[in-house]
């Protein structure tokens, strides 16, 4: 302590550290080391602080001095390896702990069995784990992890229960649980353990709820604290946000990160980063992918990462930056991707280039799973009797059929683009036997109807959909409603598109009633889609009349969710006018002048 002379200052340290104030602490304790650069106190304080706040670099840099200085305190080399190993410094952290006297001590046991396993050479993980007495915690611990590994979730959750048993409260034995829970489908489980998780952290720490940051408080981050990874919030909301995105519920699973005290996007860990830009998708793609993209970049991310911003770009049909990613991380494709989705993504990066191949592979990928979807079929009825195995292949299936449908969309979609509507028909005849209370499917073949002029047997479809979100009937897709509404129109029945858009207009208008500020399209964007309708059947005269009216007052009803079906009305009367296929009438010409909502808007 003899080089540390400022006594007030040395007591000004230890009291931070008490505090928990280790950001502050770091700033006095480097002014001491740039004075004192071989001080023991300061570098052992600095690397202490630094592990602290997750700062695994400089941690592991301040006790590598250490080691270098003190060559025979072998504390210094363990906690050296150790700040290497959670700085992701593998093959450092094994050369780091190789320097040690008592490799064979427990906790050296341990950190090994740690870096094998995040190097993902889980047997030896194992045969490390197996030299640690069975009643250690930490043996409890580890093995749960490694059976979770194996797919073993059930034995993994017995083993992390026995932990909480012998432990208590732990919260990243509760989440371990809550992630066991969700693999294993059992949702309402997982998020039990996810609220408690929750309900402990904020009763501890207080000041991590949300809840206690006002409103008319100017934005403040609160960084990566130690806070955040003691309590696991962050991981088991973002359980939360998967759990309600697996469920369909994509408000809830946004809801979920909301929860999440306040961090500037560069302090976001890359789960928190994948999620926000997967949920946010629908609204903000450009940001999303711009999200997905950097964390491609980053030493560590999600695995999913990879095959979801692939499979995003594919949707959106850029599929040559999918082909120039996919070409730039080839490494990582053996490494990720299941045999499914490598096969899926092969078909869908090889379908602008030749389409018929494409649908060739489709059609093989849709005849092995409808194989696997009969087998499981019979398994169920085998396991009549017992009704937890029953379950168990019930949702095996449903995994199965989800993957069938995503097929078969992708096949129906080359004929849908190319308007050869009854070959995709076809294509849903062919899945109906396979797949025929799935709500997808029945929407599409509404749409394949819809667009065929079919329009009686396309409310057959499209009106048990609505009906069954009559309580919230803005949760159906406000294109959905607008052609039932047409359809109806078309078919003489007035009366059932005029209850529709009432019903319409009475819940947008009791959401504005609870919140003013929310902005709700569904209405303007029906009747958008409407007047659309119109305007591709050559009533133009009624289709623009419908798009000006719905489109006022302009600076509320006017923005990139009503102008994307707006523009399409203008577009194609002026493309007809170009072509002289029509002559639109004078007050057709003065509606669609826009000096006025032009003035209006600036």
């Amino acid at each position: 302590m003899s080089s540390i002379k400022d006594v007030a200052s040395m007591s000004t340290i230890v009291k931070l550290i008490k505090e928990s104030q280790y950001v502050d602490a770091i700033q006095i304790l480097t002014a001491q080391s740039q004075k004192h650069p071989k001080s023991r106190a300061a570098l052992s304080l600095l690397g202490y602080c630094y592990y602290h706040i997750n700062n695994f670099s400089g941690s592991a840099e301040c006790y590598k001095q250490l080691t270098q200085l003190y060559p025979e305190v072998e504390d210094y080399k363990v906690y050296y390896a150790l700040s290497l190993y959670k700085a992701g410094a593998y093959p450092e952290a094994t050369m780091a702990l190789s320097a040690l006297y008592s490799s064979s001590h427990t906790k050296m046991l341990r950190l090994q069995a740690c870096i094998k396993y995040c190097e993902e050479d889980y047997s030896a993980a194992k045969l490390l784990l197996e030299k640690l007495p069975q009643d250690d915690p930490n043996y409890i611990y580890n093995m749960g992890c490694l059976l979770y590994q194996e797919g073993k979730y059930e034995e993994a959750c017995v083993k992390f229960t026995s932990g909480v048993k012998l432990m208590g409260y732990i919260p990243a034995l509760s989440y371990n649980i809550a992630l066991c829970y969700y693999s294993l489908k059992m949702y309402p489980q997982a998020l039990k353990q996810i609220e408690y998780i929750k309900n402990q952290g904020f009763k501890e720490h207080l000041q991590l709820s949300v809840e206690m940051i006002s409103e008319d408080d100017d934005f403040h981050s609160m960084g990566n604290t130690p806070e955040h990874h003691q309590t696991v919030l962050i991981k088991a909301l973002n359980l939360k946000a998967a759990i309600e995105y697996q469920r369909q519920n994509l408000k809830m699973a946004q809801e979920a990160l909301t929860h999440l005290s306040p961090q500037f996007e560069q302090e976001l860990d890359p789960v928190t980063l994948h999620n926000q830009a997967l949920l946010n998708m629908d609204t903000k793609p450009s940001d999303g992918f711009k999200k997905l993209a950097s964390l491609l970049q980053q030493p560590f991310f999600p695995h999913v990462t990879f095959a979801n911003l692939l499979l995003l770009y594919c949707k959106y049909e850029y599929v040559y930056l999918a082909a120039d990613v996919l070409a730039e991380n080839a490494h990582l494709t053996h490494k990720i991707f299941t045999p499914y989705i490598y096969e899926l993504l092969d078909a869908l990066l090889m379908s602008q280039k030749t389409p018929e191949e494409t649908f060739r592979k489709f059609d093989d990928m849709c005849g092995k799973l409808s194989e696997q979807v009969r087998k499981m079929a019979k398994k169920v009825r085998r396991q009549a009797r017992n009704k937890e195995a029953k379950m168990k292949t019930v949702q095996e299936c449903k995994e199965i059929l989800e993957k069938y449908t995503v097929v078969m969309m992708a096949q129906a979609k080359i004929y849908w683009n190319r308007e050869n509507y009854d070959m995709v028909q076809k294509i849903f005849h062919k899945s109906w036997e396979i797949w025929c209370e799935d709500d997808t499917l029945k929407l599409n073949i509404a749409h394949v109807l819809f667009m065929q002029n079919k329009y009686k047997k396309a409310i057959s479809f499209y009106e048990p959909i609505v009906v069954k979100h009559s309580d919230n009937i803005l949760n159906v897709s406000a294109v959905v409603l607008a052609n039932l509404c047409f359809s109806y129109v078309m078919t003489c029945s007035n009366t059932q598109a005029e209850e529709l858009m009432k019903e319409i207009e009475k819940k947008e208008k009791q959401i504005s009633k609870d919140d003013p500020n929310k902005m709700v399209f569904h209405h303007c964007i029906v009747n958008l889609v409407i007047g659309m309708l119109y305007c591709t059947k050559g009533n133009y005269e009624f289709g623009i009349s419908r798009v000006i009216k719905n489109l006022e007052p302009y600076d509320k009803k006017l923005g990139t969710d009503t102008w994307f079906y707006a523009k399409q009305c203008f577009l194609s009367l002026l493309e007809n006018i170009a072509k002289h296929m029509v002559m639109p009438v004078d007050s057709v010409i003065k509606e669609v002048s826009f000096s006025g909502a032009v003035h209006e808007i600036w």
